[in-house]
């Protein structure tokens, strides 16, 4: 077996248990490999980012929504570290 069917049968494992992060360092990998991507890479590629940015939306989402909320219930100590936590993960995105 090759490096790059390796690397691709890698990032389907990573695929099938929603590890997104790894998909997407395994399908870079192949495209430091050299040689234009197949439709197939490609989609992994493009399914990898998708879910590995989706998910980082999401929790920057509902983190955004607890500080405000934490903000209405005058909860001002706790609304500053979702606030910070918040940061993390935009620095993420």
């Amino acid at each position: 077996m090759s490096n790059r069917d390796k690397e691709v049968y890698f990032a389907k494992l990573a695929e099938q248990a929603e590890r997104y992060d790894e998909m997407s360092e395994h399908m870079e990998n192949v495209g430091k490999l050299g040689n234009e991507l197949s439709m197939e890479e490609r989609h992994l590629l493009t399914v990898a980012w998708q879910n590995a940015v989706g998910s980082r939306r999401a929790a920057w989402s509902v983190i955004t929504s607890v500080a405000q909320e934490e903000t209405n219930k005058g909860n001002n100590a706790n609304a500053e570290l979702a606030k910070e936590y918040c940061k993390k993960v935009e620095g993420e995105l």
